[in-house]
């Protein structure tokens, strides 16, 4: 969850969804909307990994219940009385929160991306996704500056290179991290997905040297793929993202066995096999040797 402190360069936003569109077996881009006289001229996102808290209807509900006026609506300003009013109505009946990466926001269209991994057995973000049509309405608490805490991925200036590892759930971020990343910057770069079918076509400018691992086909592990690589020479700068279990030993792999500062490692759990997500906020963190 949250907290207020986080919050503070964040707003409100109501969008609903234009348009929908399978990438692969695992994966849907919804493309959303708003009204830019409601204020989604000042959603400003800020690239790469950038992250939102996004508000779902359940099944039933023209529009996700989110109760705004326990605060400042405007701004979320009173962030803690929002969440705990959130938290105070009945499961059934308070919006289903997920964490999200804009995939691409276009100001000029009024449009904004999120790109959803879906799979059998899903959850009720996964669900949602699968029956979104032009018209369904979310919330979302959305980055108002471009310098927000939801962007994770921040190379520091001595960068010389950098390493990228995503499963499916992060393919997203990853990819608009390479969007991202200077002409030249030698970059080694894995992805994890399901289903040949899910390798999507990637856009950079860096000296990208690009990995798929499909599932399908009994890859490596994530440990297992980096440690068989050999890796640039000079200052490396680590992002990591996707299953918790899989972050955390990759992070052990890169600052025990190759090195990396451990300031250097961005790694971000976003899902645990066997744990759902409203289980992942409530467990509390782990330190990572």
């Amino acid at each position: 969850m949250p907290t207020e402190a986080e919050i503070a360069p964040f707003r409100f936003f109501d969008l609903q969804v234009a348009r929908t569109r399978r990438l692969g077996p695992s994966l849907v881009r919804v493309t959303f909307t708003g009204q830019v006289e409601d204020g989604l001229r000042d959603f400003v996102a800020g690239g790469r990994d950038q992250s939102l808290s996004l508000f779902l209807p359940h099944p039933g509900q023209p529009a996700p219940v989110v109760p705004v006026d326990a605060g400042d609506a405007g701004d979320a300003g009173d962030g803690a009385a929002i969440f705990a009013a959130w938290r105070a109505l009945p499961d059934d009946v308070r919006a289903v929160m997920r964490s999200y990466t804009v995939r691409e926001q276009r100001v000029e269209d009024g449009e904004v991306d999120i790109d959803f991994a879906v799979h059998e057995d899903g959850g009720p973000a996964c669900r949602w996704a699968l029956a979104a049509e032009p018209g369904h309405k979310v919330m979302v608490l959305g980055p108002a500056v471009a310098d927000n805490t939801g962007v994770r991925c921040r190379p520091p200036e001595d960068t010389d290179w950098v390493l990228i590892w995503a499963d499916e759930t992060a393919l997203p971020a990853a990819s608009a991290i390479l969007e991202w990343l200077p002409a030249g910057r030698k970059a080694k770069v894995w992805l994890e997905v399901p289903h040949d079918g899910d390798r999507l076509p990637l856009k950079t400018d860096a000296d990208a040297d690009i990995t798929w691992l499909v599932r399908d086909e009994g890859p490596p592990s994530a440990v297992e793929a980096v440690a068989a690589a050999e890796l640039p020479e000079g200052v490396g700068y680590a992002w990591i993202a996707g299953e918790s279990g899989s972050i955390k030993a990759l992070r052990r792999h890169l600052v025990n066995d190759r090195e990396f500062d451990r300031r250097k490692v961005t790694f971000v759990g976003y899902w645990k096999r066997g744990v759902s997500e409203d289980g992942l906020r409530e467990e509390p963190a782990e330190e990572v040797e």
